[in-house]
């Protein structure tokens, strides 16, 4: 029976294709490619020869047709994505019901996982989770998802683009709350690959100093992940005793404040405040 294989394909590292994706991109007649371009590197790499056809979010269901006569006339097909896990936040789901329903096979292809590759790395998964892809940028929906976040009794993965990431990091801060735990990753596999790790608050300052690039994956802790309410206290009365030290080494404010977040964790904002609260109850004395 003619197949559909659904291949995982490398999210950065070429080096990450398995051996398996290997063989059934070389042994299909076709390859459907969200983005052929992107794509072809990976055939050429891997040596396949099989024309690549796209199939994206805009032409996905005007195709089916014409895969099910491939299906029909006996080919074997393949479908990736532009990087990762086909149908997980890209397109195919309607494409594979399609083959399923018509009695064709579809064939998982298991491979790398943006989504699994900052789960195991973020420190904040040891058991179930729950993934909710990228965000509505506005309105009801993207609200709904926010609070979904913040109640969620698992840690939660998101998807969103270096653009809008900033913004992502200070809705999640206002929801969740600006000291639950999170960690974002930026461009898994590759030669720049980063994790910042601490609290939403502390995520958010550093790219709005520091922009990110390229693919990024967010990692939200549960709902009781953040640090205990003891925790913060601690943390808020070393940064008093801090702020008063460097103020006395004659370390300027911003630098000061730049520091103690640094050190404790703490929010920026909350670190100009204790500076500034230090620095007014010295002149006073």
């Amino acid at each position: 029976m003619a197949t559909l294989y659904v291949v995982s394909t490398p999210i950065g590292n070429l080096a990450d294709v398995s051996p398996r994706a290997e063989e059934t991109l070389r042994s299909v007649d076709r390859i459907l490619a969200e983005d052929t371009r992107r794509s072809r590197v990976l055939t050429q790499h891997v040596g396949a020869k099989a024309p690549l056809v796209s199939l994206h979010a805009h032409n996905e269901r005007g195709r089916i047709e014409r895969v099910l006569a491939w299906l029909g006339a006996g080919e074997d097909l393949a479908l990736v994505s532009d990087a990762g896990t086909p149908v997980v936040s890209d397109p195919g789901a309607v494409l594979v019901r399609a083959v399923q329903d018509a009695g064709y096979a579809v064939v998982p292809i298991p491979g790398p996982s943006a989504v699994l590759a900052a789960l195991v790395a973020s420190g904040l998964c040891s058991g179930p989770f729950l993934f909710l892809g990228f965000p509505d940028r506005k309105g009801k929906s993207r609200t709904a998802l926010l609070e979904r976040v913040a109640s969620s009794a698992e840690p939660v993965v998101l998807f969103e683009s270096p653009r809008r990431t900033v913004r992502l990091l200070e809705d999640l801060a206002g929801t969740c709350g600006p000291e639950r735990a999170v960690a974002v990753a930026r461009e898994l596999t590759k030669i720049h690959e980063e994790f910042v790790r601490g609290t939403l608050a502390h995520a958010a300052d550093h790219y709005r100093e520091h922009p990110p690039k390229g693919e990024v994956t967010v990692v939200v802790g549960a709902s009781d992940s953040g640090p205990s309410a003891v925790d913060l206290e601690t943390r808020l009365v070393a940064a008093k005793e801090l702020a008063r030290e460097l103020a006395a080494e004659g370390m300027k404010p911003s630098a000061a404040a730049k520091e103690i977040a640094r050190r404790l964790d703490l929010a920026r904002n909350d670190a100009y405040r204790i500076v500034h609260d230090s620095d007014e109850s010295t002149t006073i004395a």
